[in-house]
C-alpha cells in the first residue's frame, strides 16, 4: 500500500538498535536537521495550527527542533515529548528549558504502546520516525495515534520520502549500502496508511531541502 509505483525499501536498523545510532548522532544531529529538514519541519507547524491551551504530543522528539518551537506557540497549554533514545532527549530538555515555560514533559516512550489514555491530546506530531519503521508496523503505530488523540484531533506527519527528482534519489541509494549512516531511514509513502488508520481531511506536501526529499501529511481523527 503506497502512493508511488516504487515499493518501499525493508527497514534494516531493528528497533532495539535505534537508541544507539542516535545516542551517536545526538551531538551533530541539530547540524542535519537545520540543513535537511527545517523547511518540512516548519510546514508541520503550519499544518498543525496549535491554539494555545490545548494538549499536544509530539512522538519521537529527537533533539527537540520542533518540540521548542511547540512549547513557544503553546505556553499554556499541555505537552508532552517522546523518544526512544536518552541522549536525544538531553539534547531536547536543554532547548525546552530555554524556552521560558514549565508546563512540559519529556520522556522515554515507545510510540507502539503510548502511555496515555485514550483521546487525550488535540494534536500529535511526529516527525521523521515512520521512515524507520517496517512497512507492516505502520498500521499499528498509527492506530496508537488515532487513539490516544480527540475526535477531530488533528495528525502532523513528516517523514523522509520517495525522491520525485532523481538528484533526490541518492539518499535511498546510500541507505541500501549503509542504512546506519542515514539514521535507518529510508524514503516512504505513508498517506494511504493514514486514511486507512481513520484519519479524514488528509492532506500530503512533498518538499526537497538540499536534494533530502520529506512529505508531510496532515489528517483528522474522525
Amino acid at each position: 500500500m503506497t502512493t508511488s509505483h516504487t515499493p518501499i525499501l525493508p527497514a534494516k536498523v531493528g528497533k532495539e538498535q535505534i537508541p544507539l545510532v542516535y545516542k551517536s548522532k545526538a551531538a551533530v544531529y541539530d547540524y542535519w536537521g537545520r540543513l535537511t529538514e527545517s523547511k518540512a519541519q516548519a510546514r508541520c507547524l503550519e499544518l498543525a495550527h496549535i491554539q494555545n491551551g490545548e494538549a499536544v504530543l509530539e512522538v519521537a522528539v529527537g533533539t527537540g527542533l520542533t518540540f521548542q518551537r511547540i512549547l513557544q506557540q503553546n505556553p499554556h497549554g499541555r505537552n508532552e515529548g517522546l523518544d526512544l533514545t536518552e541522549a536525544m532527549l538531553d539534547k531536547a530538555r536543554q532547548k525546552a528549558a530555554a524556552a521560558g515555560t514549565t508546563n512540559y514533559r519529556l520522556q522515554v516512550g515507545d510510540a507502539y504502546a503510548l502511555d496515555f489514555a485514550d483521546a487525550t491530546f488535540d494534536l500529535l506530531v511526529n516527525n521523521y520516525m515512520f521512515d524507520l519503521l517496517p512497512e507492516e508496523h505502520f498500521g499499528q503505530v498509527l492506530a496508537e495515534f488515532n487513539r490516544v488523540l480527540k475526535p477531530g484531533g488533528r495528525l502532523v506527519l513528516v517523514n523522509m520520502a520517495k525522491g520525485e527528482r532523481w538528484y533526490s534519489q541518492i539518499w535511498d541509494a546510500i541507505y541500501r549500502v549503509q542504512p546506519a549512516a542515514m539514521g535507518g531511514c529510508r524514503g516512504v509513502a505513508l498517506l494511504p496508511y493514514v486514511q486507512a488508520a481513520g484519519f479524514g481531511q488528509t492532506q500530503r506536501y512533498y518538499l526537497s531541502q538540499m536534494t533530502f526529499p520529506s512529505e508531510i501529511i496532515y489528517g483528522v481523527k474522525k
